[in-house]
């Protein structure tokens, strides 16, 4: 970080590094393969993954109780292997990132899971992050108070040198309360998104 640059900037990942819901894809593709209507695979899915957002179970436990309630026939191995090949890359926002000068300090806060956080770790892209926040590490889960102070404390830096990027309104709301720039993204307008970034970080 150079002396010269005031202002930085923090990230959410599912919505705004990834096209469309994490969560729709991957249960639609579970629906897909194992021929369980999606509503089914979706209503245990939803009514479990807080437990995998806030680390109180490993993927394998999740899966499990998701088969035996859901009655889908496919052994964890696939199921690991189908979810991880359910992100889809926001490719003008890893461009974004990649462009982003040396100095700016660069942050990642997600509501994520255990396993996919590790596969996203192991990405050479996710070198740019200082830091990364991951709920299912933490044990808190946006827009909690709890997950913007680790924020700031992961950054660094004050918050109010901080802009905070989400697809979802309620966590640009609590990122603003905790004393972040909040800017909300949608990937339909990637271009407007780059000039408003840029206005801020050069502010």
């Amino acid at each position: 970080m150079t002396s010269e640059q005031k202002r930085h900037v923090a990230f959410d990942w599912g919505g705004v590094f990834t096209v469309g819901t994490f969560d729709g894809r991957s249960t639609q593709n579970v629906a897909d393969r194992s021929g369980v209507p999606v509503e089914r695979v979706r209503d245990s899915y939803f009514r479990h993954v807080r437990q995998l957002e806030v680390g109180a179970w490993t993927l394998a436990q999740f899966w499990t109780v998701m088969q035996e309630e859901a009655g889908i026939p496919m052994p964890y191995g696939d199921f690991e292997e189908l979810y991880l090949g359910s992100i889809a890359d926001n490719a003008p926002m890893y461009a974004t990132l990649a462009a982003l000068p040396a100095g700016v300090r660069v942050g990642l806060l997600s509501n994520n899971y255990p396993v996919v956080s590790d596969h996203l770790r192991r990405d050479p892209r996710f070198a740019r992050f200082h830091n990364p926040v991951f709920s299912n590490e933490l044990g808190h889960k946006k827009p909690s108070p709890e997950s913007f102070a680790a924020l700031q404390a992961a950054m660094g830096v004050p918050a109010a040198q901080v802009a905070f990027v989400d697809d979802v309104q309620e966590n640009i709301d609590a990122a603003n309360a905790a004393g972040f720039h909040g800017i909300l993204y949608h990937h339909d307008h990637h271009a407007a998104f780059e000039a408003t970034l840029a206005e801020w970080l050069n502010g």
